[in-house]
Parts: structure tokens; C-alpha cells; sequence
């Protein structure tokens, strides 16, 4: 299936990832959703190379149709310029 990706703004404290810890800034989520309905939710520095699996945001879809979903409610979540 097709990734989602949106950028945003981490708030105070950052994004914690499985690979490196915390994360902050201008980053890129990205959810991607596998034939077998597991979603898997990462990120990276806006415009880097290299991704991060967002620590406890990954899950398994029962429907397909439900990944735009999940990423607009990961992303609400995350994006919080202002903290």
C-alpha cells in the first residue's frame, strides 16, 4: 500500500524513537500499512535520509481503510508547534 507522509513541528519534548531517542524540530511522519494490516509509524528529520520507528505507534488494522485515519490522528497528535 502507499505510505502517508505530512510533515509538522515536534512540541517540548520531542518525538521518541525506537533507533536514536528523542527527536525534535521540523520533522516528516510517515505511516506505511503492509497486505497483512500492520501499520508501522516513523519518522525523520524534514528533507534526511534516514528513518525512525516512533516508539508505541505501531499497530495492526483490522480494515485497510482506516490507515488515512490513523495518520491524520498521529499527526494531530504530534504536530504541536506552539507545545
Amino acid at each position: 500500500m502507499t505510505p502517508l507522509s505530512s510533515l509538522f513541528v515536534a512540541g517540548p519534548g520531542g518525538v521518541m524513537t525506537d533507533e536514536v531517542g528523542v527527536v525534535t524540530g521540523d520533522l516528516e511522519l510517515s505511516t506505511e500499512l503492509s497486505d497483512d494490516g500492520k501499520l508501522r509509524a516513523l519518522v525523520r528529520y524534514e528533507g534526511a535520509e534516514e528513518w525512525y520507528a516512533i516508539t508505541g505507534a505501531s499497530c495492526v488494522l483490522t480494515d485497510p481503510r482506516d490507515h488515512e485515519q490513523v495518520h491524520s490522528l498521529l499527526h494531530g497528535l504530534l504536530h504541536r508547534p506552539e507545545g
